[in-house]
C-alpha cells in the first residue's frame, strides 16, 4: 500500500477525512466507533475507485497492514548496494528505426524508455485522461442519482469546465467539491483559475 498516496473518506455525503492511507483509515475507524450506523466510503484519489481498508485491531495493527511491502524489515533497512527499483521485464516491439534511435540515446534503450514514460505521465494529455476517469468513477459511485449527473459526465469528457461547474453546482457540497478537485486536471488551462464556489 502506498502510504503517500491520497485517499478521501466520506460519511454519507459529508467529507470525513483526506490524506494518507493511514490517516484516512484511522479517521474512518474512529468515526465508525462514534456512529456505527453511518456508511463510510473511502476512495483512492488517483483512480476514483472505492477502496476497503482492513480496520480490525488497534491502530498499530492497522498501520502495519498499510505499510508498504518490506518497509520496516531487515531488507528495507539495508542501505548499502544498489536499491531495488522494482524493475519489471516485458517485451517491447518496435520498428528497426525506433531501436536504432533508442540505441543512440545516452543510457541506452531502457533508460530512454523510462524517461519517455515519465515525461508522458507528466504531460497534460495523460493526466487529463486519468483525471477524467477518476472523477467519473467517483461521480458514478457517489453522485449518480444527483440532478445533472449524466450531462456533467459528458461535460467532463468534452473538457467543458464551465458546463461541468454549472451542472455540479446543486450537488451536496463536500461531494461536489471533491468531484471538482478530481476533475480539475481534465480541463485545459483556459484561464479560469480556481474552481469557483457556487
Amino acid at each position: 500500500m502506498d502510504n503517500a498516496a491520497n485517499f478521501t473518506a466520506f460519511a454519507g455525503t459529508r467529507l470525513l477525512a483526506d490524506g494518507s492511507a493511514l490517516e484516512v483509515a484511522l479517521a474512518a475507524k474512529a468515526a465508525m466507533k462514534q456512529a456505527g450506523h453511518v456508511t463510510i466510503l473511502i476512495f483512492d484519489d488517483r483512480t476514483g475507485r472505492e477502496i476497503d481498508f482492513d480496520l480490525r485491531g488497534d491502530d498499530t495493527e492497522i498501520a502495519a497492514r498499510l505499510q508498504p511491502a518490506g518497509a520496516g524489515s531487515d531488507e528495507a533497512r539495508k542501505t548499502s548496494g544498489r536499491p531495488k527499483l522494482g524493475v519489471v521485464s516485458r517485451e517491447v516491439t518496435l520498428l528497426p528505426r525506433h531501436w536504432d534511435w533508442l540505441t543512440d540515446q545516452p543510457g541506452g534503450a531502457s533508460v530512454t524508455l523510462r524517461k519517455l514514460v515519465e515525461t508522458a505521465r507528466k504531460t497534460g494529455a495523460a493526466s487529463a485522461r486519468q483525471a477524467q476517469q477518476a472523477a467519473d468513477r467517483f461521480m458514478a459511485a457517489m453522485l449518480g442519482n444527483q440532478p445533472g449527473y449524466e450531462e456533467a459526465a459528458r461535460a467532463l469528457y468534452a473538457g467543458d469546465r464551465q458546463r461541468f461547474l454549472e451542472l455540479s453546482a446543486p450537488w451536496p457540497a463536500d461531494l461536489r467539491d471533491h468531484a471538482r478537485r478530481l476533475a480539475g486536471p481534465a480541463f485545459p488551462d483556459d484561464g479560469a483559475g480556481e474552481t469557483p464556489a457556487p
